[in-house]
C-alpha cells in the first residue's frame, strides 16, 4: 500500500494539474472553431461545423485587435527594457556594496515581492503628475510592479561573478559605465532573458491595473480592448468570437514562453541559489 501510493502520488498531482490547466485550454480552443449556435452555451463537444478561419477573422476585424496590439506593445515593450536596465544597475550596486544603507535600501526595493501595489494610491498619484489616462503611466506602474523581481534575481546572479573579471577592467582604465554595459551586462543574459519573459507575460494579460490606470478608449490593451467591445455587447452571445479573440492574443506569449522556457528555469535556479 505504501509503494503503491508512493508511485500514485505524483501521478495524482500531475492528473490534477493536467485537468485544472487542460479543461479551461480546451474549452477555450474548441469553442473559438464553433459556429454561434453551438458556441451560445460553451462546452467541452468537438464542433459539428469547424469554423476557426472565420472567427479569428471576424475577431480580428470586429474586436479592433491590431489597434489592442499596437496599444499592447507600446506599452509593454518600453517596461521591460525599464524594468530590465534599471534592475541590473540596481542589482549592480547592492551586490558590490557592503553597508548598512545598502542592505535597508535592498530591503526596501524587493519588499515590492510580498507588499501588492495599493491601486487607489496609484491612480491618486498618477492624476496629480497628469499620467493618468496616459501609456507612460501605465509604463511607470509596469516598471514599479516587476523592478523588484528583477532587481532580486540579478542580485543572486551577480555576486556570484567573479569580482576579479570587474578589477582586472578597472586595472586597465575601464570607467564603471564601461564596466557595466561590457561585462557586467552581457553575464547576465540568462536573468535578463528570463525576467524579460516574466514581465511580458505578465503585463501581456493584465486587465486589472490598465483598467484603472489607462481607463479604456484608444489606447486600450488588447486584454482591455476585449473588455470594452464585450461590454458594448459587441460580442453578446458570440462566446466564438470571444474565445477567438482571446486565442489570438494569447499566440505571442505562447510562442515567447515556448522559445524561453528553459531560460526561465535557468535564469530563476541562478538568481534564487547562487
Amino acid at each position: 500500500m505504501t509503494a503503491t501510493w508512493r508511485y500514485g502520488r505524483p501521478a495524482l498531482v500531475v492528473l490534477l494539474a493536467a485537468l485544472a490547466v487542460g479543461v479551461p485550454l480546451w474549452l477555450v480552443a474548441v469553442t473559438s472553431a464553433k459556429p454561434q449556435a453551438e458556441a451560445i452555451k460553451p462546452n467541452l463537444d468537438l464542433p459539428r461545423h469547424w469554423q476557426p478561419g472565420g472567427n479569428y477573422a471576424d475577431a480580428v476585424s470586429q474586436g479592433e485587435m491590431l489597434r489592442g496590439f499596437l496599444n499592447s506593445l507600446l506599452v509593454v515593450v518600453p517596461s521591460v527594457i525599464l524594468v530590465l536596465i534599471l534592475g541590473a544597475g540596481a542589482a549592480w550596486v547592492f551586490a558590490r556594496r557592503k553597508s548598512k544603507l545598502v542592505s535597508a535600501a535592498y530591503a526596501l526595493c524587493i519588499s515590492g515581492l510580498l507588499l501588492p501595489p495599493a491601486v487607489i494610491t496609484i491612480v491618486m498619484e498618477l492624476r496629480q503628475l497628469g499620467l493618468a489616462n496616459t501609456r507612460p503611466g501605465m509604463i511607470a506602474v509596469y516598471t514599479g510592479m516587476y523592478l523588484s523581481t528583477s532587481i532580486f534575481f540579478m542580485t543572486g546572479f551577480i555576486r556570484a561573478i567573479p569580482l576579479e573579471l570587474e578589477e582586472a577592467a578597472r586595472i586597465d582604465g575601464a570607467s564603471p559605465q564601461r564596466i557595466f554595459w561590457r561585462i557586467v551586462l552581457p553575464l547576465l543574459r540568462p536573468v535578463i532573458a528570463t525576467a524579460t519573459i516574466m514581465v511580458m507575460l505578465y503585463a501581456w494579460s493584465d486587465i486589472f491595473y490598465a483598467f484603472f490606470v489607462l481607463g479604456g478608449g484608444e489606447r486600450a490593451t488588447l486584454p482591455l480592448n476585449l473588455y470594452q467591445v464585450a461590454s458594448a455587447q459587441l460580442y453578446l452571445n458570440n462566446w466564438h468570437l470571444v474565445f477567438a479573440y482571446v486565442v489570438v492574443m494569447s499566440l505571442p506569449m505562447v510562442a515567447v514562453f515556448l522559445v524561453g522556457q528553459r531560460k526561465i528555469v535557468s535564469g530563476i535556479t541562478s538568481g534564487a541559489v547562487k
